[in-house]
Parts: C-alpha cells; structure tokens; sequence
C-alpha cells in the first residue's frame, strides 16, 4: 500500500492524464475515421475512373507506360487482373502490406461491377473497376498507401499525447510539493504536539481547504496548551491545597503522641484534626461535584420552583453565619417561578451568598434582589465587603482561583464555589456576571431562562 501522499498525487495525476490522452485520441480518432475514409474514397475514386480512361482511350502499351510514370503512385497502389487471376502491379509499396483480393470480389470487377472496401482502418481504401483493353476485359484494384492527411493525423495525436503526458507530469511534480508541505508540517507538529511541545509555529498561508485546516490546528494547538496549562495549575492546586490540611493533621498527630499534654491541649488538637479532615473532605466533595457538572453526567432535574421563596430559604439556613456577625440583608424579590434543578439552584445560592457574608465587614449589609422580564429573570447580590480586584474578576470562576491570596489564611476555602456556580448556571442556560471595585464591595448578577431552551 501506498502511504505517501505525495506519490499518491503523482501517480493519480499520471493516471489520469495518460488515461485521459488515450481515451481523448480514440474518441477523436472514431469521430474523424468516417471523414477521413470519405475523403480518401472520393480521392481513389477519382484517380481510379482517370486511369480507366486512359486505359479506354490509349493503346495498351502507352497507357501501361503513362500509368507507370504517374507521381500519383507514391500514394496508391494499383494491380491490374486479367481472366486468369495474373496481375501487374504499378508504384512501390515501401513496406506497406497489400490488401488482398479475394476470388469473389476479382470475378465481380470481371463481371463489370465495382468494389469498395476499408480493409485496414483509418483512410485506407480497396477500390475495384472494371475496363476492357486491347486484350479483353481486366480488374484494376486500386488500394490506399498511407495518405498524407492521416499520417499527419496519427503523427500530431501522438506527439500532442507524448508533450502533453510529460509537461502535465513535470507540472503535478512541480505543484505536488507545494500542495504536500503544508500536510508535512502538519504531520510534523502533531509529532511535536504528541511529545507536549505546544510551542510550533506552522506559518500555512493559503486560503484554501489547506489554509482551513491550518487554522483550525492551530485553534486547536491553543485550546490544548490552555488545557495543558489548566491541567498543570489544577495538579499544582491541589496538591497545595491536600498538603496544607495533611501537614496540619500530621502535625497534630505527632503533637498527641506526647505524654505530658493536659487535656486542654489535647482535645484542642483534635478538633484541628477533624476540622482538616472535613476541610479535605469537602474539598473532595467540591471536585467531584465539578467533574460531574463539567462532564454533563449530572443533568438539570428540572421542575417548577418559586425562586424567591428558595433565597429567602438559604438565607434563613446561613442565618447562624450572618447573624454572628452581625450581617443584615435587604431583599427585594418578586414572585417568580422558574423551570429549574431545585438542588443545583439551591447550591448556587448558599455558594454565593456565602461568599458575600465571608468577606462582609461585620455589621454590613447584603442586598439581593430579583428582576423579571418576558424570558429571563435577574437576581442581583450585593455585599459590601473587600471588594475583588479588576485583574481578578475575570478568573473568578476558575477552580480553585482564590482573589488576593493574602487573604487566604483569613479567608477560609478552596475556591471551587464560584466554578461550581459558573457550571450550575451554564446547565440551565443562563449566564453570570461580576462587578467590583475594591474596598466597595461585591455585587453578582445571574440571570436565568424562565423556561430553559432545552425544555
């Protein structure tokens, strides 16, 4: 089997030309043979009643000798038959096979009929007349050499086939490397991409299928080294995140193996050991909830929910984080009815409002409001707390991306809320916003299909 492409280009193309030049001749060749052999008839015709008449008007032995000096026998052969089937024979055959004369057609010439027969193909004529001479009734068969015309004919097919077979194979030769290197250095990045280098430039300029099909390597060129490099931060993160709660767990661990802790200590150290724990855990909880959401595996269980009824349900869940620190809230939210997931909704509300008593100043205010339109209803939540930074805002919704890690310490989490809000709130079709100044505060903007496209 052939596997380059290369070679499989040239040989279709010489193929196809050598296939297409001889099919060409012979079509060309069928469609000329009947004017050709017309013509060549009447040619024939012509020269054989001029020597009839010159054997019906000149004594035997001078039109025999005129016959003989004609210039015309370059081009036709002539045999003249008597009763007995002898005949003699004027002009030169140079190589050229005579047709023959059969018993049927020498006895119709001698009966006064005439012949007329294409014995060998293209232009080629056996012409039989009748005529009585001196010496009784004789057959004179004229026959066809090569004609001019058809020789010049098959001489011009073939050297247009042979000029045309090599030009057209130098020409796909020529073009076949610049229509094969794109796919080389196509070939060639992909070996580069396989081995995890990302860093190929292909510098394919064509506007062609070719020049498509570069782009979209390259589109998909960028999107893996953005994959790599999200693979890369999220290995990276999660190692940092596991590391700390197991440094602390096996750091208490240690701690307790010692006689001389009071009580005091010890039961305090154990509550760090559990409250790692359950930080790892929901950590891992968070990753699994995400890996499911991304990979669509959890579909949106949807049904009619009363959206403000379900804030108003969060809020009074988180009131032991709220009301600790003194946070208030101020709602303005319409009756709303939504065709959604009521768990996954219920998670995007406890993440963010969450977030917004997480870094509220004590005694701030939260402010959450709900908007409805024909299609869509918008649900704004505003804290006034730390506020994120521009540069920041957009990588919010990253895993865990957590804005100004000098906070992190303060700031408990593992920065995988807002990623699970994002997914959440792209299964049902909508879309989340962010505005932030820092110091001013934080104000989240959702807005969700009454009715999912997908419904």
């Amino acid at each position: 089997m052939i596997r380059s492409l290369y070679i499989r280009v040239v040989l279709t193309f010489l193929v196809s030309v050598i296939a297409g030049t001889v099919i060409s001749f012979f079509m060309s060749t069928m469609i000329f043979e009947d004017q050709l052999n017309e013509n060549a008839q009447i040619n024939i015709r012509n020269f054989g009643q001029d020597v009839v008449q010159i054997y019906k008007t000149l004594p035997l032995s001078e039109a025999e000798s005129f016959v003989s000096g004609m210039k015309l026998l370059n081009s036709y052969h002539i045999r003249i038959y008597d009763a007995t089937g002898q005949f003699q024979s004027y002009g030169k055959l140079n190589g050229h096979k005579s047709a023959p004369v059969t018993k049927e057609q020498l006895k119709k010439v001698l009966d006064g009929g005439v012949v007329q027969d294409n014995p060998n193909g293209i232009a080629t004529v056996l012409l039989g007349l009748p005529v009585k001479t001196e010496k009784g009734a004789k057959a004179m068969f004229f026959e066809t050499l090569a004609p001019p015309s058809s020789l010049f004919v098959v001489q011009w097919a073939s050297i247009f086939a042979t000029c045309s077979l090599i030009t057209g194979s130098i020409i796909i030769l020529i073009a076949s490397i610049f229509l094969v290197r794109p796919i080389k250095k196509l070939t060639k990045a992909t070996k580069r991409i396989a081995a995890g280098d990302f860093n190929v430039k292909l510098n394919i300029k064509q506007t062609g299928e070719l020049g498509t099909l570069a782009r979209s390597f390259e589109e998909m060129m960028h999107d893996l080294q953005q994959l790599e490099q999200m693979r890369r931060e999220f290995v990276t993160n999660v190692s940092h995140e596991v590391q700390s709660p197991l440094t602390s767990i096996s750091g208490y661990a240690q701690a307790l193996k010692q006689v001389n802790l009071s009580d005091q200590e010890r039961s305090r150290y154990l509550e760090i050991i559990i409250a790692e724990a359950k930080r790892m855990s929901k950590m891992s909880d968070n990753l699994l909830k995400l890996s499911m959401l991304e990979s669509q595996s959890q579909q949106p269980r949807l049904s009619t929910l009363s959206l403000d009824e379900q804030i108003r349900r969060v809020i009074v869940t988180l009131q032991p984080q709220w009301s600790a620190r003194n946070i208030h809230f101020e709602l303005d939210l319409q009756a709303v009815k939504v065709l959604a997931d009521h768990d996954q909704l219920n998670q995007v509300w406890t993440n963010i409002l969450s977030n917004g008593i997480k870094f509220s100043k004590d005694g701030g205010v939260i402010h959450v409001s709900t908007k409805q339109d024909i299609k869509n209803v918008i649900i704004r939540i505003s804290d006034t707390g730390i506020g994120i930074p521009l540069e920041d805002q957009k990588r919010i919704f990253e895993r865990f991306f957590k804005s100004d890690r000098s906070h992190s310490r303060k700031y408990d989490g593992s920065g995988m809320g807002l990623a699970i809000v994002k997914q959440i709130v792209s299964l049902h079709q909508g879309d989340i916003r962010v505005e932030s100044e820092p110091g001013q505060g934080t104000t989240f903007i959702v807005t969700l299909p009454i009715t999912p496209p997908t419904e």
